[in-house]
């Protein structure tokens, strides 16, 4: 008593390239008798040890039956002295369900294989908050506080000879927060490198336009137009355009 392991096929066509391949058979020339006595064979085998046959491998077996007793036939002469013969060849319909079953095998075979690769890949997990802590947020005020802004704007107003502690009449003049921005973003653009807090109030002269031009400064730190620095302690306070410039909420305070 012997066993016979028999591979296991995807379907008829499936086995008829594998006796195709074995063979080393012409796919374009195929010798239907040869073929249809190896398949039959593999049917046999596959029924003796209580294999279910599916009815396509048998609708295949007629068909090849079907398509050896065309061969068998003679066809109409096309040329009596060449005697070449005439007529469809009765396995091309055959030979052309064989391509496209091969083609689609590659094309699985070559996906598998893909899909082998990649998973044999790790792919690290990314979300927000892994690097959330290698971007922190912009200060503006960088080695600063509003103390030492308020520090330097107190002695901005003493060189004017004006002082917040000192109450007095505040006349009212046609001085916009949104217009001192649009001066100061335009005064920065001439000076990459930045000027210093009081090249800024250089030209201011009343208490009222220090002050506006003050919160002009102030709104624009908040909107991160701007950036204010101090290089050492006691110095110049120095203010520098952000490039690029942010535009969010700008717009809206008619600075361009």
């Amino acid at each position: 008593m012997y066993s016979v392991k028999l591979s296991s096929f995807e379907g008829p066509l499936d086995l008829l390239l594998h006796l195709i391949d074995k063979d080393q058979i012409n796919i374009y020339d195929i010798p239907i008798a040869q073929i249809t006595a190896q398949y039959l064979e593999y049917l046999e085998k596959m029924q003796q040890l209580d294999m279910d046959v599916a009815s396509e491998f048998l609708v295949m077996a007629a068909t090849l039956i079907s398509i050896k007793a065309r061969m068998l036939l003679p066809r109409a002469a096309k040329n009596n002295a060449s005697g070449e013969e005439e007529g469809p060849d009765p396995r091309e319909e055959l030979v052309q369900r064989l391509l496209e079953y091969r083609k689609f095998k590659e094309a699985a075979f070559y996906l598998k294989s893909q899909e082998r690769q990649v998973g044999k890949v790790y792919v690290r997990n990314n979300s927000v908050e892994m690097y959330q802590h290698l971007f922190k947020p912009r200060n503006p005020l960088v080695g600063l506080s509003l103390e030492k802004l308020l520090q330097a704007l107190h002695q901005v107003l003493a060189r004017a000879g004006a002082d917040l502690s000192i109450p007095g009449e505040i006349t009212r003049e046609e001085i916009q927060t949104p217009d001192k921005m649009r001066q100061l973003m335009a005064m920065l653009v001439l000076y990459p490198q930045g000027l210093s807090f009081s090249q800024i109030f250089k030209q201011t002269s009343s208490r009222i336009e220090i002050i506006v031009t003050f919160l002009a400064v102030l709104e624009l730190l908040k909107l991160g137009q701007i950036n204010a620095s101090q290089e050492e302690p006691f110095g110049e306070i120095i203010i520098s355009r952000c490039l690029p410039a942010r535009t969010e909420g700008v717009e809206d305070a008619g600075v361009v």
